[in-house]
């Protein structure tokens, strides 16, 4: 019993596709038939073997955390789970017993370990996933979304971890996930939202996903167009999204006393931070966004998404064959990013 994963072998730019074992399941776990699995951001360091994935990757594995399917068999131990249901998967896998967990914050586990990073992943023809890491879906109509639900959340979480009715807010990068905030920010109610984005394919999609204004961060006045927007007061939340130093910079001035930043975005140097006069003076609220709080969030996005009060389809504007991964990775690797989501097409 075989089937076709993409597989790291060894050090070094790219993956194979090749035939493993199917894996087996212990008690408490499902084995799911995939249907979809998307490529995010941090599966790049993984194929081009570079930044953080070198020092914590264990060769060779199967990749891929944001992913979808069929449930194929349960494990004796498991419950609310049958063959055939269609699951959405929680690539946080939290251990349910430190304090954390203990109190309400298991996606940020003190033993947590992650889906496709520290173990086997979902860009295969079956994958294994604990039980209590899978999201069971009411509605089918969500199953071609399926695979894009893990990264909503991080972005549903980020912009709604307060109201924000009637609040102007900025985003700060377009990607996938800066174009889910937006979807989330409308969805909660937020006006005025402004967008910053480098790609003008991206900046189009910003527009489509309901940014009232979209801005490129290297036309001159950037702060002060945002403060004009904002009636010269700042914005009251600003979602950093893109792990851009200058990004970072530009989110601590634009925001207004009182405000709040999200944090989201990985920077891969360090932002100069001024942090008396950006931070402390102005008695802003800083947020770190790490994953989404399980199940809160799935329970939210599923509603938000159900309702129709945010439509995604948008984000994904690729879809390939497992067999042709190499043109999803080529295009997510792309310097122009002209591409929003990219979705593997598996089962």
């Amino acid at each position: 019993m075989t089937m076709q994963a993409l597989t790291k072998r060894r050090a070094g730019a790219g993956a194979e596709l090749m035939r493993v074992a199917i894996p087996r399941i212990a008690k408490d776990e499902l084995l799911l038939k995939v249907k979809r699995a998307s490529i995010c951001g941090s599966d790049l360091p993984i194929y081009n073997w570079n930044s953080w994935a070198p020092d914590r990757l264990k060769l060779p594995m199967t990749f891929g955390h944001e992913f979808c399917g069929e449930v194929a068999e349960t494990g004796s131990a498991t419950r609310d789970f049958k063959k055939g249901d269609f699951v959405s998967v929680e690539s946080h896998v939290y251990c349910g017993l430190c304090s954390q967990c203990r109190n309400g914050q298991r996606h940020v586990c003190r033993n947590l370990k992650i889906i496709g990073i520290d173990g086997p992943g979902g860009f295969a023809e079956f994958a294994v996933v604990p039980a209590r890491c899978a999201w069971k879906h009411k509605d089918l109509r969500l199953a071609k979304v399926g695979s894009i639900m893990e990264p909503l959340g991080n972005a549903v979480y980020a912009a709604l971890v307060e109201e924000i009715v009637g609040q102007s807010v900025l985003v700060l990068g377009c990607g996938p996930q800066g174009l889910f905030a937006i979807a989330a920010a409308k969805a909660g109610g937020a006006k005025p939202i402004i967008a910053v984005e480098m790609a003008p394919f991206r900046r189009a999609l910003a527009k489509k996903m309901g940014a009232d204004h979209v801005l490129d961060p290297r036309a001159p006045g950037i702060l002060d167009a945002i403060r004009q927007i904002s009636d010269n007061y700042g914005v009251d939340a600003v979602l950093e999204m893109s792990g851009a130093a200058p990004a970072i910079e530009l989110g601590l001035k634009a925001v207004r006393s009182g405000g709040r930043v999200v944090a989201f975005g990985i920077p891969s140097k360090m932002p100069s931070i001024d942090w008396a006069n950006d931070i402390v003076f102005k008695g802003i609220r800083v947020y770190g966004i790490a994953g989404r709080e399980i199940f809160n969030t799935w329970s939210r996005m599923d509603s938000l998404l159900r309702s129709g009060a945010i439509k995604v389809d948008s984000v994904i504007t690729h879809r390939f064959p497992l067999k042709q991964f190499k043109k999803g990775f080529r295009v997510m690797n792309a310097k122009s990013k002209n591409c929003g989501k990219v979705v593997l097409e598996i089962g």
